[in-house]
């Protein structure tokens, strides 16, 4: 395969239930796990169901992490998508398990990618890249 990132499937079960309902808390520290990863954020954006449950994405340059909860059965599922050699998505889940108070994790990796006979990470940008707001207030990517 013509690895370009990895991608870490997370389950963490047994956590704090009144954490996994708190849409700020949980916000603030995937903001935080990106930061703990070596990551750029670009843009979060979180939502809390009605009656309970939190799911929430932060973009960053390099893929996104993501977050599903279950307050009612002490369950979350997250996402840590990432790209390139530079970030360790495995610091941003040892942080979110602290966060979290998982007292069980499971985590499933998959390289991402394309087919080939043999295994390679290749680089997916040719330059280096800083985001900057554009007038829309949106992130654009300026090589």
């Amino acid at each position: 395969m013509k690895i370009l990132g990895r991608h870490l499937i997370v389950e963490f079960s047994d956590c704090n239930k009144s954490i996994l309902n708190d849409t700020d808390f949980l916000e603030k520290h995937m903001n935080e796990s990106v930061r703990q990863s070596g990551a750029t954020i670009v843009k979060s954006v979180f939502h809390r169901y009605n009656p309970q449950g939190v799911s929430g994405v932060v973009v960053i340059a390099e893929s996104h992490f993501s977050i599903h909860s279950w307050p009612e059965y002490g369950y979350a599922a997250l996402d840590f998508f990432t790209c390139g050699e530079a970030v360790d998505p495995y610091k941003a889940c040892e942080y979110m398990k602290e966060q979290l108070q998982s007292a069980s994790v499971q985590i499933t990796e998959h390289k991402r990618g394309m087919p080939s006979d043999t295994d390679e990470i290749i680089s997916h940008k040719t330059g280096s890249q800083t985001f900057t707001p554009s007038p829309s207030g949106k992130m654009a990517a300026e090589l």
